[in-house]
């Protein structure tokens, strides 16, 4: 059998890195199975960051051509399409008409509606988005937060499935030895990032007594994070963009996690971390406290002081770290791992393929 994989705003083949892009990568070798193979039906993007309605009409044009294109060649033993990240500026123009017209499931994972879009300059692309999510006949939700819009407007007898934001693995990593130094990681840019960056640079101010921190990551505002940071002099150690191999390295070596995460949809980092066995030091945020453990991070307006609470608390506890490090590895292998994901997708899509056998 074969699925195909279809992700408008980034192709996971895109040589940028980004979260988007790992987790189309990570989608993609979930849904893989004995007897499956996963095949990525377009690299068509459908993206407009400005709201202008020219640039989607001719997104609209160049998606009827590749509906045309997949409706003559999807390969016949297609017999499922899987479309993720479907929202008001990257809509899936191209996998419902390809659906209905091959008489396949359609189903998305991570979508959002955004009514609020309906009128003003994205108004036609967020309507595609809405009509994109109602010919699913399953949405997959990472979050409970996604899940509030989900619900309000689901469409007929649509299935909404709740996905864990989950590793490419399938074992755990050896666990970290949780007595060196915080650990960062996130991308230096504008925004949100920055944002974070500057949080941790307010919270450092406020620790007494000995720290460390390393800090993985690169981009193009690395220059005002090292600003932000100077204060701090050779107590502040910058790693660079690492790959996947040099980051468990990082996180083997750390005491502990530390990522505010300013508006994060959920934060792979979190998951990395915790797989490791190492406590988080994060604000209790939407989405972000889908992938922490419960009860243990203050509230954003709680502010840096609460933060750096936080992280004394467990530099100054090595029995606490090792204790809350061991549970959070034990919620990740559990719950966010590429088999509980396999399992969890197959156990809501297979019924659909069956049917429309």
């Amino acid at each position: 059998m074969q699925v195909a994989f279809y992700a408008p705003m980034k192709s996971p083949r895109s040589p940028i890195p980004s979260g988007d892009r790992e987790m189309a990568r990570n989608l993609m070798a979930a849904i893989a199975a004995p007897g499956v193979e996963v095949d990525l039906a377009s690299e068509l993007k459908i993206y407009d960051k400005r709201g202008d309605v020219a640039e989607q009409e001719r997104l609209r044009t160049a998606a009827e051509a590749e509906v045309a294109r997949l409706v003559a060649g999807l390969p016949a033993q297609t017999r499922l399409w899987v479309t993720y990240h479907s929202y008001y500026k990257s809509p899936d123009l191209i996998g419902p008409a390809v659906c209905a017209a091959r008489g396949i499931p359609y189903v998305q994972i991570e979508s959002t509606r955004a009514t609020s879009r309906l009128s003003g300059p994205w108004s036609g692309f967020a309507q595609a988005a809405h009509e994109a999510s109602d010919a699913a006949a399953a949405i997959f939700y990472l979050t409970a937060n996604d899940l509030i819009t989900l619900e309000r407007e689901r469409c007929c007898e649509q299935a909404l499935v709740h996905l864990p934001p989950f590793l490419p693995d399938e074992v755990l990593p050896a666990p970290a030895r949780r007595d060196g130094p915080i650990l960062s990681a996130g991308m230096m840019r504008a925004g949100d990032k920055l944002r974070s960056y500057k949080l941790i640079a307010e919270t450092l101010a406020f620790l007494e007594g000995e720290w460390r921190l390393e800090i993985a990551g690169d981009g193009p505002a690395r220059s005002e994070v090292e600003a932000l940071l100077a204060p701090f002099g050779n107590r502040v150690r910058f790693l660079g963009q690492l790959d996947r191999g040099g980051l468990h390295a990082a996180y083997a070596r750390a005491g502990l996690f530390f990522w505010p995460g300013v508006n994060e949809a959920f934060g792979m980092v979190f998951l990395e971390a915790q797989a490791a066995g190492l406590p988080v030091v994060a604000q209790d945020r939407p989405g972000v406290r889908d992938v922490l453990l419960s009860g243990t991070h203050p509230a954003p307006e709680a502010g840096p002081q609460a933060l750096a609470g936080a992280l004394e608390r467990l530099m100054g506890d090595a029995a606490l770290r090792r204790s809350l490090g061991d549970e959070a590895r034990r919620r990740v292998e559990r719950d966010h791992l590429l088999t509980a994901a396999r399992d969890r997708f197959w156990a809501a899509v297979r019924p659909l393929v069956e049917e429309a056998a």
